[in-house]
């Protein structure tokens, strides 16, 4: 079984039936959003596909591919956990089981921005891991925010078809774009809808809910020297920490691009004596 679920469905350019808003907020770190989101598409995802989870099968939950820094889809993918094991727990089943895909590479271009093909070519220069033993035979939910291409289903099913993983796999979206006519540039629309800028991404970094995500750290560090300065001069100094700590586990530090504004975190890391 390999089936594809999405809450919502993308049909024009400016017509939805979620807030662009509340997903540009949760894209950069609002996980009060993420916890939102997950709630209405646990609902939907039952009401549409409740007879998936009768199965006897342990139940394997695996968000978008990352190396150390989640994206903002994993956040989705935690919330959902909850929902999905207290009703497990009211069937008297398993709990089910968070994975990780995990992947070697990172880069810096806009995906947002991309077509397919362009999409399909930058994943191929990447390399994803699944753990194909521990996944066979189970029913194994890979879950994202938005699809807009497909790249990404694209490549998770070739690795399972490559190594011969038969198990039950489903799709899941929040959002998907279903009109092939539409610019898959959308998916930046969405994105910077309400986060524009360093003033914004303060804004969110405010936030009670806030937590650093891959797109977060990514637009941090890409920041042009002044607008960097700014940013980190609004934030907290616990903040800062841990944003050189992610940049250097997910190795930004080897990207020229990311380069300067690290190397400016580092010194006031070392300022501060650390």
């Amino acid at each position: 079984m390999n089936i594809r679920y999405s809450l919502h469905h993308i049909r024009s350019e400016d017509e939805f039936t979620f807030s662009p808003e509340e997903y540009s907020y949760f894209k950069y770190g609002d996980t009060s959003y993420a916890e939102k989101f997950a709630k209405e598409l646990f609902d939907g995802f039952i009401a549409a596909h409740q007879e998936l989870l009768e199965t006897e099968k342990e139940i394997i939950l695996l968000p978008s591919p990352y190396m150390a820094i989640p994206t903002a889809s994993n956040f989705l993918c935690f919330h959902f956990k909850k929902h999905l094991d207290f009703y497990l727990f009211q069937q008297a089943k398993k709990s089910s089981i968070l994975s990780k895909i995990n992947r070697n590479h990172t880069y810096t271009t806009d995906y947002g921005n991309l077509s397919f093909e362009d999409r399909k070519n930058l994943i191929a220069n990447d390399t994803y891991y699944l753990d194909k033993d521990f996944l066979r035979g189970k029913l194994c939910i890979f879950m994202d925010d938005i699809r807009i291409t497909g790249s990404h289903e694209y490549t998770v099913n070739k690795i399972l078809e490559q190594y011969g993983v038969q198990g039950d796999f489903v799709f899941i979206y929040y959002a998907e774009l279903m009109n092939p006519e539409v610019d898959p540039k959308i998916e930046n629309f969405f994105n910077y809808y309400a986060v524009k800028n360093a003033e914004h991404i303060a804004e969110v970094m405010a936030k009670p809910g806030f937590q650093f995500n891959t797109r977060i750290v990514k637009y941090i560090l890409s920041l042009e020297s002044g607008k960097f300065d700014y940013l980190t001069s609004v934030i907290r100094k616990e903040q800062k920490d841990l944003l050189l700590e992610l940049a250097i586990s997910n190795n930004y530090h080897l990207i020229a691009e990311y380069e300067n504004n690290i190397n400016t975190l580092t010194q006031t890391e070392l300022y501060y004596g650390y």
